[in-house]
């Protein structure tokens, strides 16, 4: 069972503000400018056809994703955008990956390592967390949106590795590979998934409770609320009324 993943649910549902929408657009376009540098058709590019698929599942205008391509391509003038990972430990020693895109790399270095300091984690050597993580599709789905039954049999013949039980959602995790084909098989149904992404699925999980569970929660959004944060991974397990409580307390 995936803590994270319940938390990035729970966060979507509440993301409706007009404030987290723009960041949530700022996101979605810096994904599809990054994944256009390799080519400006998503028939050809994945990478590209997915972040496409992500800025429509946020209701995203077309010309929007039409000038995030043609910035990515060259076509059209805009930031020199740069991807970077950091690697990090969080409370009760949960390891972390930080996905960034950003214009500075030296000065966003000096802010992930004054949030996770803030907050009770560290950077790492690269390598010392990257291990832990398998790259894997993620495809989050509303329990509301299909039974247990029905999902097992559309995701597990199309190629996905997992289905699990999130709580409030089912959580399917696919190869690279098999992820358009699941998602796909999943939309010819009539089910929308609230996430469909490319993502990095820990290997095991650390269990936290009480405060090193809200100190954990904490260093995520504090994380996810800087600008050139792009994703957070990290294996932490937190049961959902724990996280409930701490976005009540907000």
């Amino acid at each position: 069972m995936s803590g994270h993943s319940k938390w990035a649910t729970i966060k979507h549902k509440k993301a409706a503000t007009d404030a987290k929408r723009g960041a949530v657009f700022t996101r979605v376009i810096r994904e599809i400018t990054i994944a256009a540098r390799a080519g400006g058709d998503p028939n050809t590019n994945p990478r590209l056809r997915t972040a496409i698929a992500a800025a429509k599942n946020e209701n995203m205008p077309n010309d929007n994703v039409e000038r995030a391509i043609l910035r990515g391509t060259g076509q059209l003038d805009g930031e020199q955008l740069e991807e970077a990972t950091f690697e990090g430990y969080g409370p009760g020693g949960v390891g972390m990956l930080i996905q960034v895109v950003t214009t500075n790399r030296n000065r966003v270095v000096g802010e992930i390592r004054h949030v996770m300091g803030k907050n009770g984690g560290n950077l790492a050597e690269a390598g010392a967390v990257g291990w832990m993580f398998h790259r894997k599709g993620e495809i989050v789905v509303p329990k509301e949106q299909a039974s247990e039954d029905k999902m097992l049999g559309i995701v597990l013949d199309a190629g996905a590795d997992d289905l699990r039980d999130d709580g409030s959602t089912w959580y399917v995790v696919t190869p690279p590979e098999a992820f358009e084909t699941v998602r796909e098989a999943l939309a010819k149904a009539g089910i929308k998934p609230v996430s469909a992404e490319m993502g990095m699925v820990p290997q095991n999980y650390v269990k936290l409770t009480g405060p090193q569970a809200g100190q954990m929660l904490r260093l995520v959004e504090a994380l996810e609320e800087h600008d050139d944060v792009q994703h957070v991974y990290a294996n932490f397990d937190i049961d959902e009324s724990e996280i409930q409580a701490v976005l009540a307390a907000h």
